[in-house]
């Protein structure tokens, strides 16, 4: 049997699971059990039970729920309201306007955060509102954040890099101080993309905002000053060596407990909120992530992943047609499957791709999370979509057309990447490492 035809078993299985509602972690693990059973002679349920484990237990998936525990706190503050006050003034005389809120706001948000839903919900409940009031356009308002909050996934500390990592083994701290200078050169194509749209779109007329003296700016921007400071001892304490990933992040946890106590938010109740929801993200993802080790050692076995990696070096693509053709791949499978499942779903075939076509594999981390950002906004499937309509109950068609200027410029993004690889690998080579992770 060709390595054609397996691809084929696994897929029909794997979309017959996914068709029946079951979950995409356990659906990984039936694909994987099928596949050990149909193809090999080795004991299943020993090696499901030891894979399951040793995928379970690493020390470096320990930063996952931290991170996600950090961001679950925040979002119970009043982060947005504070951040939108402390921005509005200098931002307002930009060209675009308050708009601009809508990418920063997501920008600094992201890096707290590490989700692009969270990023997207916290922002836009204080964002939109207030845009609405001083009459912006719609769809501006709407392609803006959710675009933006894409950065979620990117600017550290980032869930997809934590689970990237975690699947090809390599150490987060890098991770996290690659997605940096992308992230930031992202958010500044997409305020230059409102930029240009104000000063083109007729319909741009929103209400100007009063003058302030630059003693009261000043005077505002003490309500960004506490996220500053998480932020600054989350990722400065990565980037000096003084802390690993996952020790950064139970940095940020007792931070943004601190915050959220200064703001007095913090109770019994939200303490309580916040921790279950880490715990339900945490305990979906370690399930995928499980799921997909065992689907790795399964197709290993079969020897599937060797045999296409073989396929692509006798096509004699060079690295860009590669990545090209990586690119089309993730954003097809992107409509289909959320930025996590895609990532661990594909690795066992993609490394030893990338890997022998002398790939950096730190740089196509960014590569591929600035992918797995399109999938966000792209229907059927993009999770910023559902949760954008849930917010303004527009429909799903109104809110894609608003992210298309979005996605094309993630697109530009990607060749930037390509032509410019050093954005990705500068901070990674010159951080002061003490250990992984």
């Amino acid at each position: 049997m060709d390595e054609f035809q397996l691809i084929g078993i696994f897929l029909f299985i794997l979309f017959l699971l996914l068709g029946t509602g079951i979950w995409v972690g356990l659906a990984l693990l039936g694909v994987a059990f099928v596949g050990m059973e149909m193809f090999t002679t080795r004991p299943v349920g020993d090696v499901m039970i030891t894979t399951i484990w040793s995928a379970s237990s690493s020390w470096t998936l320990t930063a996952l729920p931290l991170f996600i525990w950090m961001g679950e706190i925040l979002y119970r503050t009043r982060l947005s309201e504070d951040m939108f006050r402390g921005l509005s003034p200098w931002l307002a005389r930009l060209p675009g306007g308050l708009i601009h809120t809508n990418i920063v706001g997501c920008t600094i948000f992201a890096a707290v955060s590490g989700s692009s839903a969270a990023t997207l919900t916290t922002v836009g409940k204080m964002s939109i509102p207030e845009l609405r009031k001083r009459n912006y356009p719609e769809n501006m308002i709407i392609g803006t954040l959710t675009g933006a909050a894409t950065l979620g996934l990117m600017i550290p500390p980032s869930l997809t890099l934590i689970v990237y990592g975690v699947t090809i083994n390599e150490s987060i701290s890098k991770l996290f101080m690659a997605g940096i200078l992308p992230g930031l050169v992202l958010a500044t194509l997409f305020m230059g993309y409102v930029a240009i749209v104000s000063k083109l779109s007729k319909n741009f007329n929103p209400t100007p905002e009063p003058q302030m003296t630059f003693a009261e700016k000043v005077a505002n921007s003490r309500f960004l000053i506490p996220v500053i400071l998480l932020i600054s001892v989350v990722i400065g304490s990565m980037y000096l060596g003084y802390a690993t990933a996952t020790e950064a992040a139970a940095f940020g946890v007792i931070g943004s407990l601190i915050l959220a106590a200064g703001q007095r938010s913090l109770n019994w109740s939200t303490f309580t909120e916040s921790l279950m929801g880490a715990t339900r993200t945490s305990a979906m993802i370690a399930l995928i992530l499980a799921g997909a080790a065992f689907l790795s050692l399964s197709m290993g076995f079969t020897g599937l992943p060797r045999a296409l990696a073989e396929w692509i070096a006798v096509l004699d693509l060079s690295r860009f047609e590669l990545l090209m053709v990586l690119l089309v791949f993730y954003i097809v499978i992107g409509c289909f499957l959320d930025g996590i499942s895609s990532v661990v779903l594909t690795m066992a075939v993609v490394e030893p791709m990338i890997r022998n076509a002398g790939i950096d594999v730190i740089w196509f981390g960014i590569f591929i999370v600035v992918v797995v950002e399109m999938a966000q906004i792209t229907p059927p499937i993009g999770f910023n979509l559902f949760v954008m309509q849930g917010m303004t109950k527009h429909e799903m068609g109104y809110i894609s057309k608003a992210a298309i200027p979005m996605f094309l410029i993630m697109v530009v993004m990607v060749f930037i990447l390509i032509f410019v690889p050093e954005l990705a690998t500068y901070m990674p080579n010159n951080m002061k490492t003490i250990n992984s992770g």
